[in-house]
Parts: structure tokens; C-alpha cells; sequence
């Protein structure tokens, strides 16, 4: 079915009653899936074969050049290469003992106070594939709420209600301002055509003077006394400055009155007015706030191999795509031959953000990957440590190395950062 999204050119869309604005063009439903087979875990070979053989070949849909860019850098399957992958990298993924045991080794060198010594010497003594299915589900959406806003009228046209009709709020043409999908944040700020009116001054009442509040404090707009003075500070009143000779000066502060005007505003009684500057008149105008963002769920499923690495690891890491579809609701994908992928789609839709009331959906992109982790375990006499290597860039997490001489004192905890 196809569903609106973003265009340039005029026209309208309907799904389910909900009429759309004209901002939007039609984009097909389509999803680009690898079929793998039914098990309770997929091998890499399995993966790789499943992607070999394919038919038809794989392809996903475009919008624009950006609006693909994935959450996650994930090595996706593009039509057209001959092997299914865009590299060789994913095709080794069964790494021998030197491969394993080097990649430990660059990663403890890069910790000041790890020692290399179990990296080098402790015997590989189990080696373990746990994959893992990461699962997102991205909402791209719009809010647009209304807000008033007044500023002092300096004179000139108004652009009021007699110049034409007033465009409702999901009326009016943003597609100058509409970003590409699925961006994390944007705002826009737009006044509303024909909103403004013009109004007096409530603070002032329209008279653009308010009284001063240091002569006059209290008054009402309109009721206020002039001349108002206070006593000089310096003299107290005296307007002269007694000295211990015994002789009197004139107050220079004063000048010998023994009173001063106020400072606020000299005695004159009234000060202008802050929110007017003045003019006694306010326009007031609408304006539209629309915020697009993209509500991001994500769900893990590891075995019990792989549990105890943070979810946070499998989201960066790069993977295979195995599922990635578009559409203005997605459902649940369907794998043939996998009722655990089938069931696992489920789970990440069923868990969909709630859409806040002023919003509405412009896009859904569901996508399921499989990360390659590789779990080794490595041990000397009594004592055992597990590290993990994760994904095609083979990055390596470990929590319990056991040659560490910081006692957590030091920054080389990069699980901390997670």
C-alpha cells in the first residue's frame, strides 16, 4: 500500500479518513529481507550462503540521498554486488587462534595499566559463536503547536484578517523547512499567515507611561504625583556639611536643597513603559512551533553466551542487515523459514513509542541485523577470563581482564563510558 511522504508538488492523501497536507508524495511499501534458515541460531556460514543465494536479489527503497543513513553503520546487502556484501570483511568471520589472540593483544595495548602478559601466554581454551539479532523501529514525526506572541506595534501594515483567511495549523506549507527523514531533531518557528492584530497595552493601558515605581510605587495606570523628592543622603536634609573646625559647606551632592529628584525617573512621576517601548500599542500574531524527530526503540536478542555484554555494545556495532522496511505504519516482518526472526519482529513492533497527542507519524523504518560476536575464553592453571569480539569491525569487549594494576583508578574502564 503505498502512503505519503514528503514531495514537491501539490496534492492530497488520505489513510483511514486522516487527511494529510499536500507536502507529502506516495512512497510503496517494500522491505528487503535475507531469507535464512529455521533454526535456533544462525552461523555465519549460514548468513553468508543465505545472502549468496538469494532470489531475487536484494534492494532497498531510496527517498532522497540522506534520508537512509542508518542509526547504526550496518553492512547492508546492495543489489548488484556479486557476492551479496559490499566487502570480503564479513566473509571471515571464523578467526584462528593468531587472529584472536592479536586482537586481544592491540586492545590491551592500548591500556596503560593492563598487562599483556594472560593476552600472550594464556591458552585458548574454548571458542564460542553466540550471534545477535538487533531490532530497531524508528517513528519519524511532526508536532506542531500554536503560541501567541505580542511585540510593540512601530507602526506600518498589518497583516490582520482582512487580507485574507486564516490557514489552520496542519494548513500551512512547510515544505521549504522539511527536513531529511528520520534526522534526530529539528525545529521551525513560522508565523501564521493573517494572524495579527493589533491591540493596546495592558501594562500601560495604552497611555505607553507607566508609574515609577521607586516615586510613585503602587499607583495605579494614570494616577501618579510629579516632583516627588527624597532626602539627600549626604546632609540629611541640611544641605550643608558640617566640619570639625566647626564650619558648614554647601552639600555638593544636593547642592545645598537638602532634597534630590528621584533617580528613576527624575522626578517626573512616570517611566516608559517596557512591554509597549512606548507606543501604548501591541500586535499580537501566531506563531506555529513544529518540531520533527525520530523516536528510536531498539530491542536485543543474545544467547546466554553473550548476555552479559551491555545491549549499548550490539547497537554501535556494525552488522548484517537482514530486514529493513519502510512504510507510514510497518508491521512485524516475515522470514519463511524462521518462526524465532518472525517472533522477534513482533516484539520490537509490539514495543512502538506512544505518538504524543499533537504529533502525528510521517514515516516508519523497522530494520533487524545480526551481529557476529564471537565469545573466547581463555585460561592458566585454576584461573579463566571470557572476552568477546563483536561485529565485522571485530571490536573487542572485555570486563574482567586479569592483569589490570589501576584498581579502577584510571580512565582505560571504557565499559564505564557505555
Amino acid at each position: 500500500m503505498e502512503q505519503p511522504l514528503l514531495s514537491g508538488c501539490e496534492g492530497e492523501s488520505k489513510r483511514g479518513g486522516d487527511k494529510l497536507s499536500s507536502s507529502y508524495q506516495f512512497l510503496g511499501r517494500s522491505a528487503s529481507i535475507l531469507h535464512v534458515p529455521s533454526s535456533s541460531g544462525l552461523s555465519v556460514d549460514e548468513i553468508r550462503s543465505a545472502s549468496v543465494f538469494s532470489d531475487p536479489p536484494l534492494h532497498y527503497p531510496l527517498l532522497t540521498a540522506s534520508s537512509l543513513h542508518s542509526p547504526q553503520d550496518q553492512a547492508i546487502v546492495y543489489q548488484g554486488h556479486p557476492y551479496g556484501y559490499p566487502s570480503t570483511e564479513f566473509g571471515r568471520q571464523v578467526l584462528d587462534e593468531v587472529e584472536i589472540r592479536q586482537l586481544l593483544i592491540d586492545h590491551v595495548g592500548h591500556r596503560c595499566c593492563w598487562g599483556s602478559q594472560p593476552a600472550r601466554r594464556w591458552k585458548i581454551s574454548a571458542v564460542e559463536d553466540c550471534n545477535v539479532y538487533v531490532g530497531t523501529l524508528e517513528t519519524f514525526l511532526e508536532e506542531r503547536e500554536v503560541v501567541t506572541e505580542k511585540r510593540p506595534y512601530l507602526g506600518g501594515e498589518i497583516d490582520g484578517s482582512d487580507k485574507g483567511l486564516q490557514l489552520g495549523l496542519w494548513k500551512l506549507d512547510l515544505r521549504s523547512e522539511f527536513p531529511h527523514l528520520f534526522v534526530p531533531h529539528k525545529e521551525s518557528r513560522t508565523n501564521v499567515p493573517h494572524s495579527e492584530a493589533k491591540e493596546k497595552c495592558s501594562g500601560c493601558e495604552g497611555r505607553g507611561d507607566i508609574p515609577c515605581p521607586t516615586c510613585n510605587a503602587g499607583q495605579e495606570p494614570g494616577s501618579y504625583k510629579e516632583n516627588q523628592m527624597s532626602q539627600c543622603t549626604a546632609c540629611y536634609g541640611r544641605g550643608l556639611i558640617a566640619h570639625r573646625d566647626g564650619s558648614d559647606t554647601i552639600c555638593n551632592q544636593c547642592g545645598g536643597k537638602g532634597m534630590l529628584p528621584c533617580a528613576t525617573c527624575g522626578s517626573r512621576g512616570l517611566i516608559k513603559c517596557e512591554t509597549c517601548e512606548g507606543q501604548g500599542s501591541l500586535v499580537r500574531r501566531s506563531i506555529a512551533l513544529v518540531n520533527w524527530r525520530t523516536l528510536m526503540n531498539r530491542k536485543v536478542s543474545a544467547t546466554s553466551g553473550a548476555a552479559s555484554v551491555p545491549d549499548e555494545v550490539f547497537h554501535t556495532a556494525r552488522g548484517v542487515q537482514l530486514y529493513n522496511t519502510q512504510a507510514y505504519q510497518c508491521t512485524p516482518a516475515f522470514f519463511a523459514d524462521s518462526y524465532l526472526l518472525n517472533r522477534f519482529s513482533s516484539e520490537v513492533i509490539a514495543e512502538r513509542t506512544p505518538i504524543p497527542p499533537a504529533a502525528r507519524v510521517i514515516c516508519e523504518r523497522h530494520t533487524i541485523s545480526v551481529v557476529p560476536v564471537t565469545r573466547v575464553t581463555m585460561s592458566h592453571h585454576n584461573k579463566a577470563f571470557s572476552f568477546y569480539i563483536v561485529g565485522i569491525g571485530r571490536e573487542v569487549f572485555i570486563r574482567d581482564y586479569p592483569s589490570k594494576f589501576c584498581w579502577g583508578l584510571c580512565c582505560c574502564f571504557d565499559w564505564l563510558k557505555l
